[in-house]
């Protein structure tokens, strides 16, 4: 058996995180340290910043993938490694992970083998403690709420029309819907409630597409978070939330610098699920490393039609970024699921953006020669270069072949033909509609009552120029997780909606997609503890 990826992590000594700084014309006066190898970006560093040009923007996403994943942070990671190894200032910029994972069954979010962020163990764990400021800033959000119900309801809110939840960093089904306020008048008004994972809050998706802090208390400012009985919208500033909010946030919204195993400086910011969230680290962490490097490599989460997408309708309107290409990572076990066609159907949608597209074979070291050779011809039929990414087992030397591909596409990249699914003045059943067909590949969209009225509703208040994004299923093109390959027939059901007015879209819920994951039957963390040295074990 292999060394497992902590192991591997362990056994590479780590430049100090101020010698990284150093790498990207940084002074120490620059940074924040969090001990020897994690480090925060000072504010300055972004404003002294701006005036320079951008690198190229890589966007990496994948095909339709299998449960377990198919690398492609790995990939991201490696494919850094990869160009920093062919003379470039490469900088990768991903999302930090979620507990829920770590501790459930997917794992973490810090890549494998030999391409991988460092220290993967903290970073996996408490990181630089953002994910705890972005829960604690959403649940003073609800306590204030709550807070204002028991002292008298002066704005008049509608106990039984009360949006915000409360959000916790861990899987738990148990959370999913509660009745809160029992036990009489000193307790709270009783009402019915529940909690959703940290990563699917609006306060991490206005984190990571927010400018910088006065844009981030604004944007809060907006998030609605209940309504009175005449239908009025109620937000956090008419709750005077907002300020203290900002303060729980005033460190976590300063991008992490970390690095790779191979020294490749890393800016780890952010982390909503794709699924469930737009999925893309922070607009501050991405747009930084294109002024501090020469190319930047970030994924988005799941596959093109739901990470790539929303990186493309929501972060890239929302920030003015314009990917130089996006890489396509696949995998023989996904391909044996899924088939060809699935992957002709990413290739499709990344074209339809206007990119030019890359395939990256994330080999495993028990594929075959004839298995590899076959992905090959399957992507030069559909006429998009393919290379093979061999990063977990041999480092950033096991990707130069695709990082030199992607250097190919960077230079015939026509910055004019990328482009938006949608317009903005499009109706948002417009563009569900347009995101369905195109994008899923879906005959049409069946809107249950709760989310047509929703979406009418949103329209007359002044929203239908939002993007959206919609929360759906990783596991399949459809709304239905057990289809898989490239499904045709079929209608995208959309049962309800939610406006994030201070994020700036509108969510859409497809299918029985959970804003809470549960624990699987055998979960992770019933793997991890600490030696008597100390040492975490279990740890991927």
């Amino acid at each position: 058996m292999g060394k497992q990826d902590i192991e591997i992590a362990r056994a590479v000594k780590l430049q100090p995180i101020l010698a990284i700084g150093e790498s990207l014309g940084l002074n120490g006066g620059d940074l924040e340290p969090y001990g020897s190898y994690k480090a925060k970006i000072r504010w300055d560093v972004i404003e002294r910043a701006s005036g320079r040009p951008d690198g190229a923007l890589v966007l990496v996403t994948a095909m339709t993938p299998t449960p377990a994943g198919e690398g492609k942070s790995t990939t991201t990671i490696g494919l850094a490694d990869g160009l920093r190894r062919l003379g470039k200032r490469s900088i990768v910029a991903i999302r930090e992970p979620s507990l829920g994972p770590v501790f459930g069954v997917k794992g973490g979010g810090t890549g494998g083998g030999h391409t991988q962020i460092a220290p993967m163990e903290e970073i996996n764990l408490h990181f630089t403690g953002d994910m705890h400021a972005i829960t604690a800033a959403h649940n003073l959000l609800a306590a204030m709420l709550d807070n204002h119900l028991a002292q008298g309801n002066t704005l008049e809110l509608d106990v039984r029309r009360i949006l915000w939840k409360r959000v916790l960093d861990m899987n738990d089904r148990a959370l999913r819907r509660l009745v809160i306020g029992l036990g009489g008048p000193a307790h709270g008004v009783p009402r019915e409630s529940g909690f959703d994972i940290t990563v699917a809050s609006e306060v991490m998706a206005i984190l990571c597409l927010a400018r910088d802090l006065q844009d981030f208390k604004a944007r809060v400012e907006r998030i609605v978070v209940a309504e009175k009985g005449e239908g009025t919208l109620v937000t956090a500033r008419d709750l005077r939330a907002a300020g203290a909010m900002a303060v729980l946030i005033k460190d976590a919204i300063k991008p992490n610098l970390v690095q790779t195993l191979e020294g490749t400086p890393a800016l780890v910011h952010g982390g909503p699920f794709g699924n469930i969230a737009h999925g893309c680290n922070s607009l501050i962490a991405t747009r930084l490393g294109l002024k501090l490097g020469e190319v930047l490599v970030t994924e988005a989460g799941f596959a093109s039609d739901l990470g790539a997408e929303k990186f493309v309708d929501i972060k890239c309107r929302t920030g003015g970024l314009v990917p130089s290409t996006a890489v396509i990572v696949v995998t023989t076990r996904a391909l044996a699921v899924h088939g060809e066609e699935n992957l002709a159907k990413h290739v499709e949608n990344v074209r339809l953006f206007g990119l030019a597209p890359v395939v990256a074979l994330n080999r495993f070291t028990d594929d075959t020669d004839a298995a590899v050779s076959a992905v090959k011809a399957s992507c030069k039929t559909l006429g998009v270069p393919c290379g093979e990414s061999r990063g977990w087992e041999l480092g950033g030397a096991g990707v130069t072949e695709l990082a030199a591909l992607v250097l190919d596409a960077i230079r015939a990249s026509d910055r004019s033909s990328f482009r938006f699914l949608y317009p903005d003045e499009l109706p948002l059943t417009g563009k569900l509609e347009t995101l369905a067909k195109k994008v899923y590949g879906a005959d049409g969209v069946m809107f249950m009552p709760a989310a047509a009225a929703k979406l009418k509703r949103y329209e007359s208040l002044g929203y239908g120029s939002l993007p959206v994004c919609v929360a759906k299923t990783q596991n399949s093109l459809s709304d239905d997780p057990k289809r898989p390959g490239r499904p045709r027939g079929f209608t995208i059901t959309i049962r309800d909606a939610a406006l994030s007015a201070g994020a700036g879209f509108v969510v859409a819920y497809a299918g029985d997609i959970l804003t809470m994951p549960g624990l699987p039957k055998v979960p992770g963390a019933e793997g991890i503890d600490i030696d008597a040295n100390g040492n975490v074990v279990g740890l991927f």
